[in-house]
């Protein structure tokens, strides 16, 4: 399989217009991103769709790969397919471009699922929760996955309702039960598709659930089709305020590079 990392990287963002080039730790973080895509052993080649001038500017300037594609795109996903039309692979991985301290292994992981099983149209990331802090919060995405590790729904709300908690003295803990397989996971935003299911995807309408819940991947379940989750052990921070940048720059002033799979294990990761 040809497998290509595509990094959507809009300019004009919502919540934290022109981020894409924000400086953390003397570099754009587009190139923080880049860099450690290109650090995965699974993925052919790393291609940053941008919208606007300056950012395609940047990306050649430190030796990236930067297509232009229509600044009127309302997704990421849509801008990937755009860059698909024209190169030639398998599979598709969206990276998102706020995502400085995305892990080479987590990348690897993803992919690796479609070398293994077959029949599978799009994969994504999913991380057991541990904390009851990010069960409650809205902007850390909940999924409930079935047997087979296929999605079943993906929400802002705490999925599955379970009262899993129970207080201490020196904090909350996490209910032991006799299903071990239990639990809450988080939707980790990295997907893969193959390519004729993501020209599929972006040909889908809207569906309600995914403008309730405010989340493109319901569009798939609604449709009917299905995706394939990875549980991974790593971690990332998106940026999406000046307290997640300040963070990440925090981080990544203090990290050694990524190294890729070859690390002893916690060596360059968070």
């Amino acid at each position: 399989m040809r497998t290509v990392a595509v990094i959507p990287a809009r300019w004009q963002s919502t919540r934290l217009k022109g981020k894409v080039l924000a400086d953390i730790a003397g570099k754009p973080m587009v190139q923080h991103v880049w860099e450690r895509v290109n650090e995965a052993r699974g993925i052919d080649e790393v291609i940053v769709a941008v919208d606007k001038g300056k950012v395609l500017r940047a990306v050649n300037a430190f030796g990236g790969k930067a297509v232009m594609t229509d600044p009127k795109h309302s997704s990421g996903t849509d801008r990937i397919a755009e860059v698909a039309r024209s190169v030639p692979a398998d599979i598709f991985v969206n990276v998102q471009a706020d995502e400085p301290l995305i892990d080479p292994i987590m990348i690897d992981e993803l992919v690796s699922v479609f070398e293994y099983e077959r029949n599978i149209n799009m994969g994504t990331l999913i991380k057991r929760i541990d904390s009851e802090e990010e069960i409650n919060d809205p902007n850390v995405v909940k999924v409930v996955v079935d047997r087979k590790g296929f999605a079943i729904y993906f929400s802002r709300a705490p999925i599955p309702h379970m009262d899993r908690f129970e207080e201490r003295m020196d904090g909350w803990e996490i209910h032991k039960t006799e299903n071990e397989d239990g639990g809450y996971f988080k939707h980790i935003g990295l997907y893969a598709y193959t390519k004729d299911f993501l020209f599929t995807y972006t040909n889908l309408p809207k569906s309600a659930l995914e403008m309730e819940e405010k989340l493109e991947q319901l569009r798939v379940l609604e449709h009917g089709y299905k995706i394939k989750t990875v549980e991974t052990r790593y971690d990332s921070i998106g940026v999406d305020s000046e307290k997640d940048l300040d963070e990440v720059r925090n981080i990544l002033n203090k990290q050694k590079p990524p190294c890729g799979a070859e690390c002893n294990a916690g060596d360059g990761h968070i």
